[in-house]
């Protein structure tokens, strides 16, 4: 059983605060001349909403059959694939990749996402695009919730084990799920050993400026004409 199956009944009411992510993803969206695929797509929070605004398919990505069969719920023009992001193939170079909600942060190791950034770059287009988003680590925040027991949006805890750079979030209804935070450096790093280059880095989806008080990456990066 994928270790996402027990977020699957929950995963809405987890994510229902986060909705400035997806005119973002959208406006990626319209650009894109050709296929649109998300990585991770879960439940289609986003994708969904991509499909109805652009009018077009997008093809969806994910590991959980939960997830996959509650995104086929939504009624949007998706074509969803059980699958791996790091073994990434489509039949068509895709204009646009995209993994929102910080699901990159999911992969474990520099392997693990090296070949995912590996299989994005080779699968889109000259002049497409990949973009996503992490969250910036901070020790205040951490400090603050590790170990703590959290009642919203659902009861959970979360666990720091610094030396990993993990956080693991345990349900109280059972069910634990990890996520591995990466510094500026290491995303560049990435798009450096696949071959992309970075557009823009934005602290934010209203395109604010990366700085030193930024506690969120929104990263745009294209794969080169040549």
């Amino acid at each position: 059983m994928s270790a996402y199956e027990p977020f699957a009944a929950i995963y809405d009411r987890w994510a229902n605060d986060m909705t400035q992510d997806v005119p973002f993803y959208i406006g990626l969206a319209k650009d894109a001349d050709g296929p649109i695929v998300e990585l991770a797509v879960g439940t289609g929070r986003v994708a969904a909403a991509v499909a109805r605004e652009t009018g077009r398919r997008v093809i969806g990505i994910d590991a959980s059959p939960k997830m996959l069969d509650q995104a086929r719920e939504t009624g949007a023009d998706l074509d969803l694939r059980l699958g791996d992001m790091s073994e990434l193939a489509l039949d068509e170079p895709a204009a646009l990749i995209y993994c929102p909600f910080r699901s990159l942060l999911h992969l474990p190791t520099w392997a693990d996402r090296r070949r995912t950034f590996e299989r994005v770059a080779a699968s889109l287009k000259p002049g497409g695009r990949f973009a996503w988003n992490a969250f910036a680590f901070d020790h205040k925040i951490a400090m603050m919730l590790d170990g703590n027991r959290q009642e919203t949006p659902v009861p959970h805890t979360l666990a720091y084990a610094v030396g990993d750079n993990r956080i693991d979030i345990t349900l109280e209804t059972g069910g634990t799920i990890s996520l591995w935070w990466a510094t500026k450096n290491e995303w560049l790093g990435l798009l450096d050993v696949a071959g992309l280059e970075l557009e823009t880095l934005y602290g934010g989806f209203e395109g604010e400026l990366f700085g030193d008080e930024s506690r969120e990456y929104v990263f745009v990066a294209r794969k080169p004409q040549r």
